[in-house]
């Protein structure tokens, strides 16, 4: 039949384009180069006609802008991206936008940062707005400025993030819509999150409380749960003497143990292990608090611990959640003493009455935590009920993820999102929801269900601050000018986005907002985490285009780091939950962290990211950096090592050379059909080929991208050390003796390239289109991903392959050995091995001699492993 493969000597070309490969072809400059024709080609538009079964679709993780990016997100990026590049190969219309997360706290942290200023909503509005310089380096020193000032330098330092961050993912070759993008702050996200949570409202899911509040008093805002984070601390156990009360008195005070004397105005009782005999008789009774003289009682209860320190401690309104679990199961009063900023409150705390006590309590009134415990030390000395010297320890104290100084717990009132948190029929249908996603890898599951089930209260959703969306409220006021929070006016679908804060409620005029009679807005923000749980209706057009959502929605993926599987995985199953009774997605795959050498999460917020993603893209080039990412399987943490992306470097330069190597043995016209295939040596290497891309094939579809990527590497490296040596002499066929077997050559090196290069081109993106464009129509990226069927027929036996290969190996060997050139002629080698063994070894036995320079080739049955002796020439 006639091949559509070119002779060796036509011009290598591409077809239709007109170019040839290049003499020196180089990884330099292909990511810009490359990036600007997917861009003008739309190579990876989102197809809008596509029905729901032909898409697949990425609720892509929208990272925060805050500053940087390091290495780590790089590398999980880059697992999605693959992912979307394979599935775009399998005939998918990938749905694969991008956002970026800029509202919240970090974007506020920044935005005073670098430019020395702090937020002071009392203030008016400033068109000519000056900002200090020098910059401010001090928070004492930061300028105040309006709500409205702050929110636009949030806006305008995000903007200019987010072009760095694109640059930087354009650079790693993200295959995303870049005409999806979105921000969180966005009118399209604030007006989805305001309508999601007036739906939640509605249905009784949203509701407003006082309740205790774990606090940042640095933020001055509330905190979620899932927003905490253990660090270890110094800290000191002081043992403290109650006096018994009544006719127990006489029996000698009760000791506890405590890091935090210096809430004992706020004790409100003393708690033990109902089974703890030691205490079994104060049960009932009362005692009087050290100092302040207040009269509480002695209770029990199930969470108190007998082996920690004297084994009865106070309940203080309130010390930690172990306190708020206490006085709200036992019904106990509130005496609150830390306000809002930190600091000990002006007056006393009710039920604090005696003279001495608030005596007592006015030496530390104003005081922070710090400084009143080291007050109340003094007090407690002075009594003569400190007992010895406080014991230093270390212990875990809890802190906002995102602050600097240990969380408070103070009443305030908040909104709040069931969760599950207070209702076990809520957890368990929660739980069930996870178990019918699936989880890549599946063991991640487990994480979700112990967060689950660990929850101790509901989604607070609410935050005191600026740069968020706004809940859509107003509250009318009430005579004395205090907002009445039970005459709420809610804003109309068709108002949103809206901001309270700027806009009057219908019925109302701007002049009465704040006056009796008139209206006030609600002053809270949502948390983050509140809009971006809804990441799937953002993006999907939810309750704004009705036919994107039923194309997208439920997505096919979300990809994520385990760390978020407390918040954003778990947040965004509660909002599809109770918004469509269904899970969000029906798969999600979790990456592992990029860690340090001590084996710590890479993080901008704990200084240990280093290395950046530009300067490591700079030196190694993208593909580089994405073949080592895509080599670590999902939810595995790898450390970061730089000898690692050099073998990538490696790797794409091979790519490069091979295909300019195979297009000048083969010719640069499409590959040739499958029957020109009849050496026993090519008809192994494509049944071996076909093998490989069933095992990558399967391994796409698990999501196990390494995997996929092993073995197909396995099979280049092979292909080029030993496959494109033996067959490059019949392939060239320079003196026209056998040209049946030189189309075989062609034919297979033909259709090896093109599988190949399409089997790496989910990782290795730059490398692979450049390739491919030296020889084929249209995008590697839009060309179908291939089958076994495209190299089946053959009827190959891979043994041919590797028997031949080791051979050859054994020969290099003692070649190298010997320290003469490859070319050296071999007088004579005599291969001893198995019959069936000889065979293969048959089949591949001219190519052998050619590419060893072997003059005599004798093949010896006997043994049970294949033995090489090789004699030189002279």
């Amino acid at each position: 039949m006639t091949s559509t493969v070119a002779p060796p000597d036509a011009p290598t070309r591409a077809p239709g384009n007109g170019r040839a490969v290049p003499d020196k072809p180089s990884l330099e400059g292909l990511e810009a180069k490359w990036d600007a024709a997917w861009e003008q080609a739309g190579t990876y538009a989102f197809d809008r006609t596509a029905a729901r079964p032909d898409v697949f679709s990425i609720d892509t993780p929208p990272p925060t802008v805050s500053g940087s990016l390091h290495i780590g997100h790089v590398f999980s990026y880059t697992h999605t991206d693959v992912v979307a590049r394979y599935q775009r190969m399998r005939g998918k219309a990938v749905f694969y936008p991008i956002g970026w997360d800029d509202n919240g706290l970090p974007t506020e942290r920044r935005v005073q940062n670098v430019f020395g200023v702090r937020c002071d909503p009392s203030l008016p509005y400033d068109r000519s707005l000056a900002l200090p310089t020098p910059v401010p380096r001090q928070d004492r020193d930061f300028v105040p400025i309006s709500r409205q000032n702050f929110v636009e330098l949030c806006a305008q330092l995000s903007a200019e993030d987010e072009v760095v961050f694109e640059r930087l993912w354009r650079q790693v070759g993200l295959s995303v819509d870049w005409s999806m993008q979105y921000t969180t702050i966005g009118a399209v996200a604030r007006a989805t999150a305001q309508l999601g949570f007036l739906h939640n409202l509605e249905r009784g899911e949203a509701y407003q409380a006082l309740a205790p509040t774990l606090w940042d008093v640095s933020f001055r805002t509330a905190v979620a749960q899932a927003e905490l984070e253990d660090r270890e601390q110094p800290g000191a156990y002081h043992r403290v003497g109650f006096a018994r009360t009544g006719h127990a008195e006489a029996a000698g005070p009760v000791f506890i143990e405590t890091t935090r004397p210096e809430l004992l105005p706020a004790c409100v009782a003393l708690v033990a292990h109902p089974d703890d005999e030691r205490y079994q008789p104060l049960f009932g009774s009362t005692v009087t608090t050290p100092v302040f003289g207040v009269e509480v009682p002695v209770v029990a209860h199930r969470l108190a611990d007998p082996g920690k320190g004297s084994g009865i401690a106070m309940i203080c309104t309130f010390g930690d959640t172990t306190d708020v679990t206490w006085w709200r199961e036992l019904s106990l009063p509130t005496r609150t003493v830390i306000g809002f900023d930190g600091r000990f409150a002006a007056d006393p705390p009710p039920g604090l009455d005696s003279t001495a006590g608030r005596a007592a309590y006015a030496s530390m009134a104003g005081l922070t935590s710090f400084s009143a415990r080291r007050r109340v030390v003094e007090l407690l000395t002075a009594s003569g009920d400190l007992v010895g010297e406080p014991r230093p320890i270390t212990h875990p104290v809890k802190f906002y993820e995102k602050g600097d100084r240990p969380l408070e717990i103070v009443p305030s009132l908040q909104w709040y999102l069931r969760n599950g948190g207070r209702d076990e029929a809520v957890a368990d249908q929660l739980i069930a929801r996870g178990r019918e996603l699936t989880w890549v890898p599946a063991h991640m599951r487990q994480r979700y269900e112990n967060w689950v089930r660990g929850l101790n209260g509901d989604w607070l959703i609410s935050r005191q601050r600026f740069f968020g969306v706004p809940f859509p409220l107003w509250y009318r006021v009430g005579p004395d000018g205090e907002a009445l929070h039970g005459e709420r006016i809610v804003a109309r679908p068709d108002q949103l986005p809206v901001d309270p804060a700027s806009t009057a409620p219908d019925g109302f005029t701007e002049d009465r907002r704040g006056v009796p009679g008139g209206f006030v807005a609600d002053p809270d923000v949502m948390d983050t985490w509140a809009t971006s749980s809804l990441s799937p209706q953002i993006v999907g057009g939810w309750a704004r285009d009705e036919d994107l959502f039923a194309r997208v929605f439920p997505m096919d993926l979300r990809p994520q780091a385990h760390d978020i599987i407390r918040t954003w995985l778990f947040d965004t199953v509660v909002r599809s939950h109770l918004e469509f009774d269904a899970l969000p997605w029906t798969h999600t795959a979790i990456s592992g962290f990029v860690v340090d050498p001590d084996r710590k999460k890479l993080s901008k917020s704990k200084d240990n990211s280093v290395v950046t993603p530009a300067d490591v893209l700079d030196r190694f080039g993208a593909d580089a950096v994405r073949w080592r990412a895509a080599s670590v399987r999902p939810g595995v943490d790898s450390p970061f090592d730089e000898t690692q992306i050099k073998v990538g470097r490696r790797l794409a330069t091979k790519v490069l050379n091979a295909s300019k190597f195979v297009l000048g043995m083969a010719g640069s016209g499409s590959p040739a059909a499958v029957p020109d295939v009849d050496h026993p040596l090519d008809r192994a290497v494509l049944t071996t080929l076909g093998r490989v891309v069933d095992r990558a094939t399967l391994a796409f579809d698990a999501y196990d991208y390494a995997e996929a990527l092993e073995v197909t590497q396995s099979f280049f490296w092979a292909f080029c050390d030993d496959y494109l040596e033996l067959v490059k002499d019949r392939a060239y066929d320079s003196d026209g003796t056998d040209p049946e077997g030189a189309l075989s050559a062609r034919a297979t090196l033909a259709l090896t390239l093109s599988v190949v290069q399409r089997l790496f081109a989910p990782v290795l993106p730059y490398v692979t289109e450049e390739t491919w464009s030296w020889w084929q129509e249209g995008s590697v990226h839009r060309a179908p991903w291939p089958v076994s069927t495209e190299v089946a027929g053959t009827d190959g036996d891979p043994a041919v392959l590797s028997a031949v290969s080791e051979v050859l190996a054994a020969v290099r060997k003692v070649k190298s050995e010997a320290r003469v050139s490859m070319r050296t002629p071999v007088q004579r080698v005599t291969v001893t091995a198995p019959l069936a063994v000889l065979e293969a070894v048959r089949g591949g036995n001219g190519d052998l001699s050619a590419a060893g320079r072997v003059e005599r080739l004798e093949l010896v049955e006997g043994g049970d492993t294949l033995t090489v002796d090789a004699e030189l020439g002279g």
